[in-house]
């Protein structure tokens, strides 16, 4: 049922992902383990493992043909959203996925052994903890905090030629603003339009460069 369900769903998303029969089910032994673990540890506030399907799984996959670069970090992670699925879906890249909290990353170390997940890095940490300076081409949040919050706090992991990508629901015209008046070295460079298939709302993907 869940494998018919991730598999209906990559095919409706709007640009095609390559992806592979271990792929798919090295997803789903990752879709089972969030089913376990969220019962005790309250992973995520997705209850329904068919609806993990279309708001984690696939929301993750959305972002995965704009990303550019071989190494990213996922701050914020949480329970491995979007890292573990892009790390899945790209083993050729490099995924860092920072959390502070002790639960979250216990799941994540579970995950990534489990699966043998060898382009995956786990940080427990506060971001501004981390000292990986200028080491990133991609930083990716989802829902982590505000464009300002985001590249104030992890702009020293980037490379100078890198990107933030910030998951976001309705276009962040006021968050945008905000970053314009006090992030002068930094800029938007798009902000990309995501469906979701089997999630209704807006969503966008807003890509911000070094404006220098």
């Amino acid at each position: 049922m869940y494998r018919a369900s991730l598999l209906t769903g990559i095919a409706a998303l709007p640009a095609p992902i390559d992806i592979d029969e271990r792929q798919i089910d090295l997803m789903l032994a990752y879709h089972q383990l969030l089913i376990k673990w969220n019962k005790t540890y309250n992973l995520t506030a997705v209850r329904d493992p068919q609806q993990m399907i279309s708001r984690h799984f696939l929301d993750s996959l959305s972002i995965a043909p704009y990303l550019r670069g071989e190494r990213f970090l996922d701050v914020g992670t949480g329970a491995g959203l979007p890292g573990l699925v892009l790390a899945i879906l790209y083993p050729q890249r490099q995924f860092d996925l920072l959390d502070s909290n002790g639960k979250k990353t216990r799941f994540l170390f579970q995950v990534k052994t489990q699966l043998k997940l060898n382009n995956v890095a786990i940080h427990q940490c506060r971001v501004d903890q981390h000292n990986e300076i200028a080491s990133y081409d991609g930083i990716v949040s989802r829902a982590f905090a505000s464009l300002s919050d985001m590249v104030r706090g992890s702009g020293q992991l980037l490379k100078p030629s890198g990107h933030f990508y910030a998951m976001k629901g309705l276009y962040p015209a006021d968050e945008i603003e905000q970053l314009n008046q006090l992030e002068n070295s930094y800029k938007v460079v798009d902000a990309i339009a995501l469906t979701v298939p089997g999630e209704e709302g807006e969503r966008k993907l807003i890509v911000i460069a070094n404006n220098n």
